[in-house]
């Protein structure tokens, strides 16, 4: 199925959770803010998160500094 990640076209599995899919992309779940079609996604939910054809996803890596 095809998602759109931060602007561009991706072809992902039928029936991918959003947790799997950031370990595909080598993502730590915990350092990860993720917008689904406008609406953030909260944290502890991603691995019950089936992802659908044409989500539109933001995944913004927290980095953090001083």
């Amino acid at each position: 199925m095809l998602l759109i990640i931060n602007g561009e076209d991706r072809d992902v599995a039928e029936n991918t959770t959003l947790l799997e899919l950031l370990t595909t992309l080598a993502m730590n779940p915990k350092t990860v803010v993720v917008e689904r079609n406008g609406e953030v996604i909260p944290r502890e939910t991603y691995a019950d998160v089936r992802l659908q054809e044409g989500d539109q996803l933001e995944l913004v890596r927290l980095v953090g500094g001083g």
